[in-house]
């Protein structure tokens, strides 16, 4: 058993041991190409340069605000606009799922916008709703949405018939039945389509920042460029995949606790 033990150990240690080396040579690559000059500081500042930049913005902030109300108002709105997704898309995906006149009557115009540039619609969602944080977060609420619905749905699809039908025959109603049969069924796939949709959420919050914002780590990284600051945008964009995997993390351990037996059956 201890033998047993001592191998799985090793089997889960590996992979962080590898991934750990991949992390440690990109870095020391990073420096020994800038070290040597072989790409100009503007293109690929060193990594000196990028760590006294995110010290300068910690300590001084960037604009005249400092760096934790950049990271507060840009996962402001992140977290509005998903938890509107959230709110939404899940209910829809298993009312779409379960009757197929309710999907019908949505996928149109699902399928219609899901594969358009965030860009494409943003100038509307200003129009429509001014260029403070209401359209912002309307933006990444457009984009959260499809994934996460989609995902639902497909779960949903996946339930096993006998499931429902035992619950019938039990006497259990509609209301039970979605409650206690179907979401708790789904819910692997639900938390695929959170990732999925935090994902592309967290990728257009930078488009989401582009128009009339002062603050937010995505205008950050883009107020800075057009200024040539390329540490500034290095140190900016080293955060967001940061607090990226952070959030990633955060979700998967949330996963386990709620659905210890996805991945298991």
């Amino acid at each position: 058993m201890r033998e047993a033990a001592g191998i799985m150990n090793r089997k889960a240690v590996l992979p962080r041991i590898v991934s750990l080396a991949a992390v440690l040579l990109a870095l020391t690559a990073w420096w020994i190409v800038t070290a040597n000059g072989w790409v100009k500081p503007l293109f690929l500042p060193s990594p000196p340069d990028v760590w006294r930049a995110f010290t300068d913005m910690v300590t001084s902030g960037y604009k005249g605000s400092p760096l934790a109300l950049h990271i507060w108002d840009s996962m402001y709105r992140l977290g509005a606009a998903f938890a509107l997704a959230l709110l939404t898309a899940v209910p829809l995906g298993i009312l779409s799922g379960s009757n197929k006149w309710v999907q019908a009557a949505l996928y149109p115009f699902i399928e219609f916008y899901r594969p358009l540039p965030p860009l494409a619609y943003y100038t509307v969602l200003v129009l429509w709703l001014g260029i403070e944080d209401a359209s912002k977060i309307m933006l990444l609420f457009l984009a959260a949405f499809a994934p996460l619905y989609i995902a639902v749905v497909s779960g949903v699809k996946r339930v096993p018939s006998d499931r429902i039908n035992g619950a019938r025959s039990l006497g259990a109603s509609k209301w039970k039945i979605y409650v206690h049969i179907i979401l708790p069924s789904c819910l692997p796939e639900i938390f695929i389509g959170i990732r999925t949709a935090v994902g592309v959420a967290y990728t257009t919050l930078a488009a989401a920042e582009m128009v009339a914002a002062v603050t937010g780590i995505g205008w950050m990284v883009l107020d800075a460029s057009k200024f040539l600051r390329s540490d500034i945008v290095f140190a900016g964009i080293i955060m967001m995949g940061l607090i990226a995997i952070l959030i990633d993390i955060a979700i998967r351990s949330l996963e386990r606790k709620i659905v210890p037996w996805s991945g298991k059956e």
